[in-house]
């Protein structure tokens, strides 16, 4: 009795260590599952990541813009061309008032570069823009530009 007990156990460890594991279709079936969630994903946040990217220079354009307005303000004219907005960093001499600039650092667009300034502006008083993706004046799309034109 105690010799088939244990060849039972015996045979009972070999069957259950053949079943350990997977086969290669499950493996090939999951990798194919992954892959199509993967592709799903992908397709659907890319463009998402493209419009956060347009919005956040617009947002950071009327900051820029809304300095430019409290410097004009203060000082009853627009930071010249040469100056720039980083005029905006520091406290302007013609203002008794503030002891500080209008914003603590410069921000870059998303993509890396300055944003732009022109004053007199080709749509108003004063422009800031980004050259958007491409980096260059003009173009469609995710290359346009970005400015505070724009509504």
């Amino acid at each position: 009795m105690k010799m088939r007990f244990k060849n039972w156990l015996k045979t009972l460890a070999a069957e259950s260590r053949r079943d350990e594991g997977f086969s290669l279709i499950e493996l090939m079936v999951v990798i194919v599952i992954i892959g199509l969630l993967t592709t799903v994903v992908v397709v659907n946040v890319l463009p998402s990541q493209d419009r956060a990217m347009v919005e956040k220079a617009r947002a950071d354009i009327r900051l820029l813009e809304q300095a430019v307005e409290m410097y004009r303000m203060d000082t009853l004219k627009y930071p010249s061309l040469e100056d720039g907005v980083e005029a905006l960093m520091k406290a302007p001499k013609g203002a008794a008032m503030r002891s500080e600039g209008y914003i603590k650092t410069l921000p870059k667009d998303p993509w890396g570069n300055a944003y732009q300034y022109l004053v007199p502006g080709e749509h108003g008083a004063f422009d800031i823009y980004s050259f958007g993706a491409d980096g260059r004046l003009g173009g469609e799309g995710l290359s346009a530009d970005i400015g505070n034109w724009e509504s």
